[in-house]
């Protein structure tokens, strides 16, 4: 994955500023990007994209989505002084970034499997502007599915369409105007609307802010080939629980809107 010259030019515009005289460093070193805590390791590619924008030698040491322990080198880089260490916070905020929610990802796609083996654990939209990309393959790399990357991908009925036209009046209107290789999903408040919206040509029916037994209900009456999500609100303890309903998929905003940073270092030279 290639991330656009433009994308590091933002980042890195934003943190040099237009007169950097921190970094003015003299010669040649060495640097690395070293783990503080364990988790699973994302935001590589955008780390030595960094680096590479500055015609610098990085690679990284470990795969995306390899779980980490503390002292584990995930990158390195070598180049002139000046550059490493320009480049050195952006790639390490990016990197933790990325890393974090791959973390909380992967404990959130263990949490799912004590309930079930076969239900998808999801992000959402909640995602920080300007970093969609990064933060959806930190999804993926903790295990996860991007869900919708964007309102193109697929056609979501959501309360306040409901609110404006009614449950089966906004089905109709979108149905007629969508694509028809695009999904049609419907966000409900209720277990008995689960039902309401696949009779009137919903492909996914979204259990929002219901409890987990609320939930069981409303799949229990949706036609066989009606996929079943569950959101709103869902926390890692909670999934379990979650997944033991039936639905196909458990949206988190969580893993994207409030997943901390995972602890990383840089280090040049020879010191820890």
């Amino acid at each position: 994955m290639r991330v656009p010259d433009s994308t590091v030019e933002r980042w890195l515009e934003e943190d040099l500023g237009h007169h950097d005289v921190t970094n003015h460093v003299p010669g040649e070193t060495a640097g690395r990007l070293v783990a503080k805590e364990s988790g699973v390791a994302a935001g590589l590619d955008e780390a030595v994209a960094v680096f590479d924008y500055f015609d610098l030698d990085a690679e990284p040491t470990v795969d995306v989505g390899e779980a980490v322990e503390p002292g584990d080198v995930v990158l390195t880089v070598s180049g002139r002084a000046r550059d490493v260490l320009r480049g050195e916070r952006v790639a390490v905020n990016v990197a933790g970034h990325a890393s974090g929610i791959a973390t909380a990802t992967r404990r959130a796609v263990d949490a799912a499997r004590e309930g079930s083996d076969s239900v998808r654990v999801a992000a959402t939209r909640k995602t920080t502007p300007g970093l969609r990309g990064v933060e959806k393959r930190a999804v993926v790399a903790g295990g996860g599915d991007t869900h919708r990357l964007d309102l193109s991908g697929l056609v979501m009925v959501k309360d306040n369409h409901v609110a404006e036209m009614g449950l089966e009046e906004a089905i109709d209107h979108f149905a007629a105007r969508k694509s028809f290789v695009t999904k049609l999903e419907v966000e409900v408040e209720n277990p008995e609307d689960g039902a309401r919206a696949a009779a009137a040509g919903a492909d996914i029916v979204l259990f929002d802010n219901m409890a987990p037994a609320e939930v069981a209900r409303g799949v229990d009456a949706l036609p066989e080939e009606t996929l079943a999500e569950a959101s709103g609100g869902i926390t890692v303890a909670d999934v379990p629980a979650y997944a033991e309903t039936g639905v196909d998929v458990i949206s988190m905003g969580s893993l994207t809107h409030s997943a901390p940073s995972l602890d990383y270092s840089f280090r040049t030279g020879g010191g820890e």
